[in-house]
C-alpha cells in the first residue's frame, strides 16, 4: 500500500508498504480469524471477550481528554465567540434535520417491509428479567433526569465517567471562558493545544492494537450469540442493514454531492476506521483518527473541533434508524397496532433518547428501550426486546459504522458553509485516497491561527 512522506524540498514521494503492515488489513484478518474461532470453538472465542473490552477500554480513557482540549482550544482559537455560536448553530440545525430524516426512514421502512408481520410473538411467554437491566436504566431516564444528568457532580467528574455530554458542557464553558480572557489565557491555551497533542500521539499508539481488539469482539460476539441468531431474525437484520446502506447511499450522498465530494470516495478514504468500528461495534474507538482524517481532508481545525464531537452525542443516524425500525418491528411482532398519535411520541421521544447514546456498544437497546417505555397506553411491552437481544451485537455494529460515517460528512459539509473548506485539498485527497489518507493515526493536530485556520508551517 501506499503512504504520503513529506520530503526535505517540500515535495511528497510515495513508498510502498507491505500489506501485512496496513491497519485495514490487519483488522480484516482480525475480524475473519475471529469470526472462524467463535464458529468452530465458541467456548474459547467467549474467553476471548477481554481483548476487545480492554482495546475500547484504552480507547475510552483518552476520548474525554481528547474532547476537552479540542474543544477548548478551538473555541480560544477562533478568538470570536458570535463565529463559535453560529458554527454551533448551523452543527445542531444539520444534526436535527439529518436525524429527523433517519428516524423517518425507519418509520417508513418498517411500514412497507413490515419484518416483524408473521411472527405472531405472545407477550405473556417473554422472558422479561433478560432486558430488566435495560428497562430500569431506561425507567430513570425521564426527560428531567435526562437533561439533569449533563451536569456533572464536579468539573473532573467526566472524565473520570467519560460520559460526553457532560464533557461537552464542561469544554465548551471552559472556551468560552478561555476565549473572554484573551491574552491573559494564552498560556492556558498553550498548555491546553500541547496537551491535546499528547493525548493524539498516545492515541496513534494505542490504535496499532485495534486488530487485536477486533478479533477478540468478534470471537466473543460469535462465540457467545453465534451466527443461527442472526438466521433466526435474518429479515430484520438485512432489513436494518439495506435500510443504513441506502441511507448512507442516497441520504447522506446527496448531501455530499452538494458539498462537492463523492460519498463513495469518502467511505474508501475512512476505511480503517470503518473497519475498526466493525470489530469492536463502537465508533467512539476510531473519534480521534476521524477527527485527523477531517482536518487531512481539508476541513478546518475549527469546525473539526466543534462538529466531531459534538455529532457524537447529537448526530446518531444509525441509532435513529434502528430506534424506529425496531419499534415498529416489536409492535409487528406483538400483533399491536399503533395509532398517529403513537408514531408521533415515537419520534419526538427517539429525538431525546438518541442524544447522548454515544458509540458504546449497546447504547442504542438502552434507548430503544426509554422509546418504548415513553410511549403513552403502550402496546407493546418493554419484555418484547427479548426478541431482539441476541442481535442486538449484530445491529450495533451496523448502527455505529453509521454513525461514524454522519459524523464524517456533517464535519465536511458544515466546514464548507463557514467557508472553511480547502477544496483543493479535498479533491486531491478524495482522487487518491489511499495515498493521501493511509496511516495518520500517529500525526497530530497542526497548530491553529487566530481565524481558526491551519497556520503555514514555518
Amino acid at each position: 500500500m501506499a503512504q504520503a512522506i513529506q520530503g526535505s524540498g517540500g515535495t511528497t514521494a510515495t513508498t510502498k508498504e507491505p500489506w501485512y503492515k496496513v491497519l485495514y488489513i490487519q483488522v480484516l484478518i482480525a475480524i475473519a480469524l475471529g469470526v472462524l474461532l467463535g464458529w468452530y470453538d465458541p467456548a474459547t472465542g467467549k474467553a476471548m471477550k477481554w481483548l476487545g473490552d480492554a482495546f475500547i477500554a484504552l480507547i475510552k480513557m483518552m476520548i474525554a481528554p481528547i474532547i476537552f482540549c479540542t474543544i477548548v482550544h478551538g473555541i480560544a482559537s477562533i478568538g470570536d465567540l458570535k463565529k463559535v455560536g453560529r458554527v454551533g448553530l448551523k452543527a445542531l440545525v444539520y444534526f436535527e434535520v439529518v436525524s429527523t430524516v433517519a428516524l423517518l426512514i425507519g418509520v417508513l421502512v418498517g411500514e412497507i417491509i413490515r419484518p416483524g408481520a408473521g411472527f405472531n410473538a405472545d407477550p405473556s411467554k417473554l422472558d422479561a428479567s433478560k432486558v430488566a437491566s435495560y428497562a430500569n436504566k431506561a425507567a430513570a431516564d425521564s426527560t428531567v433526569a435526562h437533561i439533569l444528568s449533563i451536569i456533572p457532580k464536579s468539573f473532573l467528574d467526566p472524565f473520570a465517567t467519560g460520559d460526553l455530554l457532560q464533557v461537552l458542557l464542561i469544554s465548551i464553558l471552559t472556551g468560552v471562558v478561555v476565549t473572554g480572557l484573551g491574552a491573559r489565557a494564552k498560556g492556558v491555551n498553550d498548555a491546553i493545544d500541547t496537551a491535546g497533542q499528547i493525548f493524539f500521539r498516545i492515541i496513534g499508539i494505542i490504535v496499532k492494537l485495534a486488530p487485536v481488539g477486533a478479533f477478540g469482539a468478534m470471537a466473543f460476539t460469535i462465540g457467545e450469540y453465534g451466527i443461527g441468531k442472526v438466521y433466526d431474525l435474518a429479515w430484520l437484520v438485512g432489513t436494518f442493514y439495506v435500510t443504513s446502506i441506502l441511507f448512507v447511499l442516497v441520504v447522506l450522498g446527496t448531501i455530499a454531492k452538494f458539498a462537492g465530494f463523492s460519498i463513495l470516495r469518502f467511505l474508501a478514504y475512512i476505511k480503517d476506521e470503518l473497519l475498526i468500528v466493525l470489530g469492536t461495534s463502537s465508533s467512539e474507538t476510531v473519534l480521534p483518527q476521524l477527527m485527523t482524517k477531517m482536518r487531512r481532508l481539508g476541513a478546518s481545525d475549527s469546525v473539526v473541533g466543534l462538529v466531531v464531537p459534538t455529532g457524537y452525542s447529537f448526530n446518531l443516524d444509525g441509532t435513529n434508524i434502528y430506534m424506529t425500525l425496531a419499534t415498529l418491528f416489536l409492535a409487528q411482532a406483538v400483533g399491536a397496532d399503533l395509532t398517529v398519535g403513537q408514531y408521533v411520541t415515537i419520534i419526538l421521544v427517539a429525538m431525546l433518547t438518541s442524544k447522548g447514546a454515544s458509540g458504546v456498544t449497546g447504547a442504542g437497546f438502552i434507548t430503544l428501550a426509554a422509546t418504548l417505555a415513553a410511549i403513552p397506553n403502550n402496546p407493546v411491552p418493554v419484555a418484547a426486546m427479548t426478541l431482539v437481544l441476541g442481535i442486538d451485537k449484530f445491529m450495533s455494529e451496523c448502527r455505529a459504522l453509521t454513525n461514524l460515517v454522519g459524523n464524517g460528512v456533517a464535519c465536511v459539509v458544515i466546514s464548507r458553509w463557514e467557508g472553511e473548506l480547502d477544496t483543493a485539498k479535498l479533491n486531491e485527497v478524495m482522487a487518491h485516497p489511499v495515498a493521501i489518507g493511509t496511516h495518520i493515526t500517529d500525526e497530530t493536530p497542526q497548530p491553529m491561527g487566530t481565524d481558526g485556520k491551519v497556520a503555514a508551517a514555518e
